[in-house]
């Protein structure tokens, strides 16, 4: 299957071909909701987006590894570095590094020719939470989603292409990505505090007698304390509104990448669905559409996304 996505997507080099399998496979393990979405989408498009997603793993891992071992400093070597090779890399137009994530994302992002910034300030992002663990106000933590989620959204959308001017679409793209990232905020909470962070506004948290000592008793015990779940009904509802908005730039994408991207959206956005379910328990269970829903979803979507490529290629 990986075979026909290349040769439809061009890839012809058996190095490069290489690259992009193995950013494939990296999005199978580990982005289960965006592969299937991608999945979706038509067969040349599917080799970009692995080597995005690829690309924003391999730096996420750099910062979330476990191993104790691995100091804040040596992460920050590692990050500096795969920003070096990265930027060396789009200069040379190839990438000769052992690592496959850039090899295949320098060849994505010289074919869309998208812009170099946007990986300068998802980079800045990543670098921000080797040293940030808290935000003191919505503005702090939206200044560190516009690079670490929004920029998804804004590199996937010459990939997914538009059909009017692409600036017009660039604030749903980017509204999207914000609105995956604050899903995974509320889902995750209780594993962010283990890495020692918080992703929700400290100020917003305040309002409802909530800070940091608060959500570690939480953590400890397993249970949401009513202050807590009054905050995260806030911060749930919020996440709702971005959502909304996203939804209204999916007419403004190319046709046969609507199913896609509706799947993606329709999927993460349940995810709240499944918090509000279990009554913002999230620091005893978490959250998570089941399997079957995700297969109903992805099965409506093969069938709008297939005639929608019918029709694309009829005109």
């Amino acid at each position: 299957m990986i075979g026909s996505e290349l040769d439809a997507a061009g890839v012809h080099d058996p190095a490069l071909r290489e690259a992009y399998r193995r950013c494939r496979t990296i999005n199978a393990e580990h982005g289960r909701t965006f592969f299937l979405a991608t999945r979706l989408l038509a067969p040349e498009q599917r080799p970009a987006v692995h080597a995005l997603y690829g690309f924003a793993r391999r730096a996420d891992d750099i910062l979330d590894d476990f191993d104790p071992v691995v100091s804040m400093s040596e992460r920050a070597e590692q990050l500096q570095r795969l920003a070096t090779e990265l930027f060396n890399c789009l200069a040379q137009g190839s990438c000769d590094d052992d690592d496959p994530t850039l090899a295949a994302v320098v060849h994505c992002a010289r074919r869309y020719d998208i812009p170099w910034e946007l990986f300068d300030d998802f980079l800045g992002s990543m670098r921000m939470d080797l040293t940030v663990t808290d935000y003191p106000d919505r503005a702090a933590l939206d200044r560190y989603m516009y690079g670490s989620a929004e920029v998804i959204g804004l590199q996937l959308l010459p990939v997914l292409g538009t059909v009017g001017p692409p600036e017009e679409a660039a604030p749903y793209a980017a509204a999207l990505g914000k609105a995956f990232q604050l899903t995974n905020f509320l889902r995750d909470i209780d594993e962010d505090l283990e890495r020692g962070r918080v992703y929700l506004p400290a100020d917003e948290l305040a309002a409802h007698g909530v800070d940091r000592d608060v959500l570690t008793w939480c953590r400890e015990n397993r249970r949401t304390d009513a202050k807590v779940r009054r905050a995260l009904v806030e911060q749930h509802a919020i996440n709702r509104r971005v959502y909304d908005y996203a939804r209204r730039g999916i007419a403004q994408l190319r046709p046969r990448s609507r199913p896609c991207v509706t799947a993606a959206l329709t999927l993460y956005s349940e995810i709240l669905d499944r918090i509000e379910e279990i009554d913002f328990a999230v620091f005893s269970q978490r959250a998570s559409v089941g399997v079957g829903r995700r297969i109903r979803v992805g099965g409506t979507g093969l069938v709008k996304a297939w005639a929608a490529r019918h029709r694309d290629h009829r005109v």
